[in-house]
């Protein structure tokens, strides 16, 4: 009876898309929907892009206090999504056929302003896709809006002053607007996180999809460095950047991953056959929420039959802050001054720098940036080009010896821990403190700074906050697929979280 039931709601879902977009946007269940299964839908003919696309549009504008978009191209998106609908009436179908998706604004996409949160980049407009995007594009995603971030992707809050949507500033939590949302994908992670949409674009430095990911309820993924094209994308670190998938579910991030990377489908693996490791000081910090979830976690991986050993990586936090800021903060000048220099706005990083809207990032790009300086001890300040020396020459590729030797001598596929310590906490202009930063991005530099790939999967909401909280698996460079693999198989066993209320 129930299969009757499901059919004859697929079958109605095609017959009110054919009939009516606007009747059929109602039988669309946002709540639920993934990026895999609307491709799927649409592809078959049970829903059209018109229908989809208009009702993401329709969310989007329903929530205004999330501060999620900076640009919502609602004309541009219902064009594209009606090309497709004409299409695959000729049979042809991508991938991402028709699916609605939203891109970071420090990603660029053609036609569309690409400011990565800063005002005077916000008349930029791009006359090409950058290359993630054009991937993406390419595999049939209409791109309904550019998202909110942290200014110039520097900091975990999300807190913007430079661009809102509702009455209060700072991007907002899916679950609850006075939350932050994380950084500095916050946009993106906040509009996957609400169900707006089902995928879209990050970037991620030090934590920067992951973050947000933890705290909004979704998936992403950190490719080793170098899996994606870094062109097109507004800069801190050549050495520490990369574009990442943030989506509805692991399999949603690895389809994202197959279209930018290449490769074939992605099985789930098989739990019994995955070692895992947990290093203690990960498990500094921890709020009440995150622990107990990630304490189940752990026990209901056991008794799935994955094989969790504790580890030790001794050094990991000397390592990680002898690369941390001296890779970011000084590579961040040349690298911005590159890339004005190529987009050609005629901004230069001096007048980037004066028209900063956020004290927090005005504050590090005149304080550091500018000068090439790095923090000292006592509020003092310090040459960065002697410690950025050290960190390439010999902090940082120890820092990567430690983690291969730490894989190989445990025998291990990832090493598992709590995306970040807290779920998320009040959206203000404190929220972007020195201090939630450095405990914010905790768990997720040490990986960023040695390149390796990581996976962020919601674990559950929080027993008090109702808040959602993340786990994190980092494999060894280059096993992005097999992590991807082992998460899917690890979603299955603790289900989607249940939608925010609307």
């Amino acid at each position: 009876m129930a299969r009757s039931v499901t059919l004859l709601g697929s079958a109605l879902a095609g017959l009110l898309a054919a009939a009516s977009p606007a009747l059929a946007q109602s039988a669309i269940d946002l709540d639920q929907l993934t990026a895999t299964q609307a491709a799927a839908d649409l592809c078959a003919g049970k829903i059209t892009s018109k229908a989809l696309t208009s009702a993401a549009l329709a969310r989007a504008k329903a929530r205004p206090e999330l501060n999620a978009f900076i640009t919502l191209d609602e004309a541009g998106a219902m064009k594209a999504a009606a090309a497709f609908d004409a299409g695959r009436k000729k049979g042809s179908c991508k991938p991402l056929g028709g699916v609605p998706i939203v891109i970071k604004d420090n990603i660029e996409v053609a036609g569309l302003p690409s400011s990565a949160g800063t005002p005077a980049l916000k008349n930029f407009v791009p006359k090409t896709d950058a290359p993630v995007a054009a991937k993406l594009r390419a595999a049939g995603a209409i791109i309904i809006g550019k998202t909110n971030m942290h200014e110039l992707a520097f900091g975990i809050s999300g807190f913007n002053a430079g661009f809102k949507t509702g009455a209060e500033p700072g991007v907002r939590n899916a679950y609850d607007a006075t939350k932050i949302a994380g950084g500095s994908s916050s946009g993106t992670g906040a509009a996957v996180g609400a169900r707006i949409v089902t995928a879209g674009l990050g970037s991620d430095t030090g934590g920067s999809v992951r973050v947000p990911c933890a705290l909004n309820g979704c998936a992403a993924l950190r490719p080793t460095v170098g899996r994606y094209p870094q062109a097109g994308i507004a800069p801190i670190s050549h050495t520490r950047d990369t574009a990442g998938p943030m989506a509805s579910t692991m399999a949603d991030v690895a389809a994202l991953d197959r279209i930018i990377a290449g490769g074939g489908a992605i099985q789930p693996a098989e739990l019994k056959k995955v070692r895992i490791g947990v290093e203690k000081t990960t498990l500094a910090n921890l709020d009440g929420d995150t622990e107990a979830a990630f304490r189940a976690a752990l026990d209901k991986l056991k008794a799935s039959g994955v094989t969790v050993v504790d580890i030790e990586m001794p050094k990991l936090a000397e390592l990680n802050g002898q690369v941390g800021f001296p890779l970011a903060l000084y590579e961040a000048y040349d690298d911005m001054v590159a890339y004005l220099r190529k987009t050609g706005t005629g901004v230069s990083i001096e007048s980037l720098a004066k028209e900063i809207a956020s004290s927090d990032v005005k504050g590090t790009y005149d304080g550091l940036v500018i000068p090439r300086k790095l923090p000292g001890p006592d509020n003092t300040v310090a040459d960065a080009k002697p410690a950025y020396d050290a960190a390439m020459k010999t902090a940082r590729p120890a820092l990567q010896a430690l983690y291969r030797d730490t894989f190989a001598k445990n025998k291990l596929d990832a090493i598992a821990f709590p995306t970040v310590p807290k779920v998320a906490i009040a959206s203000n202009p404190d929220s972007s403190s020195l201090a939630n930063f450095l405990l914010f991005i905790q768990n997720t530099d040490p990986g960023s700074n040695a390149g390796v790939p990581g996976i962020q999967l919601p674990i559950a909401l929080g027993a008090s906050s109702k808040l959602p909280v993340g786990l994190e698996l980092d494999g060894p460079a280059g096993s992005d697929r097999k992590l991807l693999a082992i998460g899917m198989a690890m979603e299955k066993l603790f289900g989607r979280l249940s939608p925010p209320s609307h």
